[in-house]
């Protein structure tokens, strides 16, 4: 008996509260944010646009995230901003992400880069990189979220 007892409390020592795999490294993650920002890269925007042909912000980001993480996000800006977990403006990683309230019922996504970059579908001048200190950006920036 006092055998088991030993053998299982060394097993449970082994156990490991971390997840068995970890998430791709920041650099890793930023590389297969490009790869997917050059596929996107001048899509013109279309609101309820899925494809190639026309994308709407939270489309793409559902999009670039399922097919480079395999990570399925809600489909709307709202729904994507009540999913994952809130993160402080001066905590942001890459990969985050980043939420802008652009009109009165109007909100706006994109995915956090490198240096305060990030990655969206503008519904001016399409799938594009913009800064988050831009004024525009930086006035209208609401939240912050982490999905992986």
């Amino acid at each position: 008996m006092v055998l088991l007892v030993a053998a299982g409390m060394a097993l449970q020592s082994c156990a490991s509260t971390e997840p068995a795999t970890r998430g791709p490294s920041p650099r890793e993650m930023e590389q297969r944010l490009l790869k997917a920002f050059d596929h996107w890269k001048g899509v013109p925007y279309r609101l309820g646009g899925q494809t190639t042909s026309g994308v709407d912000c939270s489309a793409f980001i559902m999009l670039v995230y399922r097919d480079q993480f395999n990570i399925n996000l809600p489909r709307t800006t709202d729904q994507q901003l009540n999913f994952g977990q809130q993160v402080s403006a001066n905590r942001l990683r890459i990969g985050d992400l980043v939420f802008f309230q652009t009109g009165r019922n109007t909100r706006h996504v994109g995915i956090l880069l490198r240096d305060g970059r990030f990655m969206h579908a503008s519904t001016s001048q399409g799938v594009m990189i913009s800064h988050l200190s831009e004024t525009y950006w930086n006035q209208r920036f609401i939240q912050a979220r982490r999905v992986m």
